[in-house]
């Protein structure tokens, strides 16, 4: 998508055009399921002064208007993806940790209909498939984990 095509984006949206947004947009485009480290890496390539906390403000804005995903698979930091409004799922790789979008599978959006009959009105759907990405599955599998591996688990979180 060229500049003036993440311009029209954002205006459409409701938000104005700022160099900072421009760059964040890009980032999450061109790296889909990054993390908030990469997508500062990215956008600082295009606005080399952007704070950290100006992309955190920009991913919240570009979040809130429905521009951003932000997904958070069990046990990962917070990613960002530009692709929105399909209710698609993801896949993630337990070994390495790869994050891949998966398509409803059985016509549109098939997740949304649960058939219950309280009224409820279900707008979005997140399922997430756990499992090992294609080069995980086909490689060695990793050395069992020993109990001195294990971190030792503190008095707190015992509880």
């Amino acid at each position: 998508m060229s500049q003036p095509d993440r311009e029209r984006e954002l205006r459409a949206a409701g938000l104005r055009v700022t160099r900072p947004r421009l760059a964040v947009l890009d980032a999450v485009h061109a790296h889909p399921h990054a993390t908030t480290d990469a997508v500062i890496a990215a956008a600082r390539t295009r606005t080399p002064s952007l704070s950290h906390q100006a992309v955190y403000d920009v991913l919240r804005v570009l979040t809130d208007s429905g521009l951003v995903r932000r997904i958070q698979p069990r046990g990962s930091l917070a990613r960002y993806e530009a692709r929105v409004g399909d209710n698609h799922h993801h896949e993630v790789c337990r070994r390495c940790g790869s994050i891949s979008d998966v398509d409803c599978t059985a016509g549109r959006a098939p997740c949304l209909a649960t058939g219950a009959q309280d009224g409820f009105v279900v707008d979005e759907a997140e399922i997430t498939f756990w499992g090992l990405c294609a080069a995980c599955a086909a490689g060695p599998a990793p050395a069992e984990t020993t109990p001195e591996q294990v971190p030792a688990t503190r008095e707190a979180d015992r509880d």
